[in-house]
């Protein structure tokens, strides 16, 4: 059953297509040791930063939308591999309009997707911030799709002050799009929006669906940055936990609906000095029996950038006797 919100868009209540279930899994995190995206020089577009991953199958290659970011503007690229692992930069495909919602600072941070009409990339934009969609059948002229497809909240809502990090899946020929909320004291948690078309979406009426740790957890501070996906019997959710040092990890949720989650004992973090104080954006491909992942590392301890961001690289493997 729907409910509208007047002045707010659609809520609804829904959940993903159930998964089974089945035994405890216990995930080996294995991240390749340098980062494999670095930062451009000192007159490039993204010399600041290099983080927010949205990597996909785009034929017999892999493609990499990445968020760029010039020491004022993020922008978007794109890079293209074989392997997932050696990236060849194609240059900026997209940047803010000024004179729109997006404002002159951001738009990027998104997630690519692939469907029948070419690939759709959600991306966030604006100062307080929206999501909006660009589509291209070529995979270079991008087209804007004109105002946000999802919009803040209504007055008291836990999105009322933004809506960012969207991470799109399909699932039987629905969109469901995760996504970072946050309300008027800041908090930043986690919900999710079903649409039919990827244009009008539809949030859960019960979001958020992940809540901040507990005191003293890695991520007390905020969430953000999901990453979904379904094997072994759940569906799983890498994610971006901040601490009250700013320090950034990533955590581990499991659900069966998508809807309901459980954080996992599960806290990864950088191992490496470029990615000491950060490891955050992670984006997941399930192939071959493991987990794919793609992310942002840094080694400065901030919420948002000049963190000397970089990409980065690892599988998450089940253990042996899973």
């Amino acid at each position: 059953m729907l409910a509208f919100l007047a002045g707010c868009g659609k809520y609804s209540d829904f959940t993903l297509p159930y998964q089974p279930g089945g035994p405890a899994v216990t995930w080996q995190w294995k991240p390749d040791p340098g980062p494999v995206l670095a930062r451009g020089t000192s007159s490039d577009w993204d010399s600041g930063d290099v983080l927010n991953p949205s990597v996909f199958r785009h034929g017999n290659e892999y493609w990499n939308l990445y968020s760029g970011f010039d020491n004022k503007t993020w922008h978007t690229g794109l890079a293209i591999s074989t392997d997932g692992i050696s990236w060849r930069k194609q240059g900026k495909i997209l940047s803010p309009d000024p004179n729109t919602w997006e404002g002159g600072y951001i738009a990027a941070n998104g997630s690519a997707i692939e469907d029948g009409s070419g690939i759709l990339y959600y991306y966030q934009g604006g100062r307080q911030p929206q999501i909006g969609l660009a589509r291209t059948s070529s995979g270079r002229d991008w087209s804007k799709h004109g105002p946000p497809v999802l919009a803040t909240g209504p007055y008291g809502s836990w999105d009322e002050r933004g809506v960012a990090d969207p991470y799109v899946v399909r699932l039987e020929g629905r969109f469901y799009l995760f996504y970072l909320g946050m309300d008027r004291a800041r908090r930043q948690r986690l919900g999710i929006a079903m649409s039919d078309d990827g244009l009008a979406w539809r949030k859960l009426r019960s979001n958020p669906v992940l809540e901040l740790g507990d005191f003293g957890s890695f991520d007390e501070n905020g969430l953000g940055e999901p990453a979904v996906w379904a094997s072994n019997g759940y569906y799983w959710m890498l994610y971006t936990g901040r601490g009250r040092s700013e320090y950034r990890r990533l955590g581990l949720a499991r659900s069966r609906d998508g809807v309901h989650w459980e954080k996992t004992s599960a806290v990864f973090s950088g191992d490496q000095p470029w990615n000491s104080k950060v490891i955050c954006d992670p984006s997941v491909i399930v192939e071959a029996g493991q987990v794919r992942v793609w992310f942002g590392g840094g080694d400065v301890a901030r919420p948002d950038e000049n963190i000397h961001g970089q990409g980065g690289y690892g599988v998450l493997q089940p253990a042996a006797g899973n």
